[in-house]
């Protein structure tokens, strides 16, 4: 979770003193949760949208930062965020929060595992097949997926055994028979 503590600052010519409002704390969760709410409102995958440059509009990102937002606050705070905050915010929807890297894992591109659109949707599908509880959907985003991309890569089949470490392998097993011992393998 995110926590930002946002006060707005003016200046009172009459008083020639700056005048600061009371600070609001804006609790904000980067979740599957917020996603699935964005885009059902706005009907466009947002995680193919994010890092395109004007493929978000400037209202489009403040509603997803109300849909990451998990304590009540008044609508009037979002317009008080500075270009700090929103640098804050940016960083943290991109971090990976976990220590699998899942870009490297995949084909690197942004929203997108195993060549597949990733919208809500994929990602609860996602859960669904890999057993993992919906309670996961409150996590942070980026976690899940390194979760499931994690999860994808362990269902691969196995690589199978070059013909030459299968002729290495079957002749340490026939050496160790031979022996009269146990094969290690």
């Amino acid at each position: 979770m995110l926590e930002l503590t946002v006060k707005e600052e003016n200046f009172d010519e009459k008083t020639n003193k700056f005048v600061y409002s009371k600070p609001v704390t804006l609790k904000l969760e980067h979740s599957l949760l917020s996603l699935s709410n964005w885009e059902q409102k706005w009907c466009k995958p947002f995680l193919m949208s994010i890092g395109k440059k004007g493929e978000l509009t400037p209202e489009q990102i403040f509603d997803y930062i109300k849909c990451m937002t998990i304590n009540q606050v008044d609508d009037e705070v979002y317009n008080r965020l500075t270009s700090s905050d929103i640098k804050k915010i940016m960083e943290y929807i991109e971090s990976p929060r976990s220590a699998l890297n899942y870009k490297a894992m995949n084909s690197g591109k942004r929203g997108n595992i195993q060549g597949k659109l990733m919208t809500n949707e994929t990602i609860y599908y996602w859960m669904i097949c890999f057993g993992i509880p919906f309670s996961c959907e409150k996590w942070h985003l980026n976690h899940l997926i390194a979760l499931i991309s994690w999860c994808s890569e362990e269902e691969k089949p196995k690589k199978k055994m070059s013909k030459h470490d299968l002729w290495a392998q079957n002749s340490a097993l026939n050496a160790a028979r031979k022996a009269g011992r146990k094969p290690h393998l």
